[in-house]
């Protein structure tokens, strides 16, 4: 199985995301996936009215594709335009998780978002992921939008998830640890480990963010748009970034 991976869209009239977002499906559709999965910030400005022309070029990919909200989204405005397309669950927290069964991989779909905030927090779903997981004893993937692991970019870091601390404990109090956790939000590729666990940060559609790792270190942005790819084929988790 093959599984695409694109995040932090960021589409409004006043910005080219749609142009870059169509190069993008452009080259996932001559890869054709099995799978494609978004990690949230599709729009941006509260452009709600841009949600259907991200879906049609989502379905360029001719596969199916699954959608995460990001903190720039509207939660409402988002289930509203999918909600018979994405197989949400809702629970008590009212987020918008995903949990499917494919080709013998559980891939876990974690709304990490907080109403009116930048940041996020995965605590609270801690208790839905540990029922999703025991359901299944099967090599699982999880996706969600805000990155677990320090970015190193302190003004992102600011903004990043929050229960790194607790969630690393609950992956090591697993039978069956994920085979990575993959996310965006950083708007740059990276890589990491969270309790043994491979943490990926995918590249963002919409112009990435310098790699400011301090004040003193300033390097240009030249990055174009990118993706991530998940092979599955084999039975081991390869995971590639791209950049087109």
């Amino acid at each position: 199985m093959l599984i695409a991976q694109i995040t932090d869209i960021h589409a409004a009239p006043t910005n080219g995301n749609l142009t870059r977002l169509h190069r993008v499906m452009s080259w996932i559709a001559a890869l054709r996936p099995d799978l494609l999965i978004v990690t949230g910030d599709v729009i941006d400005d509260g452009w709600h009215e841009g949600y259907p022309a991200i879906v049609a070029e989502l379905t360029r990919a001719k596969c199916r594709f699954l959608v995460l909200p990001g903190n720039s989204d509207d939660q409402h405005a988002l289930y509203d335009c999918l909600h018979g397309t994405v197989p949400w669950t809702t629970n008590a927290n009212h987020a918008l998780h995903f949990a499917e069964l494919i080709n013998g991989f559980h891939l876990i779909g974690l709304d990490t978002t907080l109403a009116g905030e930048t940041g996020g927090d995965i605590t609270p779903h801690l208790p839905w992921l540990g029922q999703t997981l025991n359901r299944f004893a099967l090599p699982a993937l999880i996706f969600m939008h805000h990155h677990i692991v320090p970015s190193g970019i302190a003004p992102i870091d600011r903004v990043m998830c929050q229960g790194a601390r607790e969630f690393g404990q609950f992956i090591a109090g697993l039978d069956l640890p994920p085979l990575a956790v993959c996310s965006g939000h950083v708007h740059r590729a990276m890589s990491s480990v969270i309790a043994g666990v491979p943490a990926y940060i995918c590249g963002s559609v919409c112009p990435a963010n310098p790699l400011l790792l301090d004040n003193q270190r300033i390097a240009p942005v030249t990055d174009s748009a990118a993706l991530m790819i998940h092979d599955l084929r084999t039975g081991t988790l390869v995971s590639s970034h791209v950049s087109l």
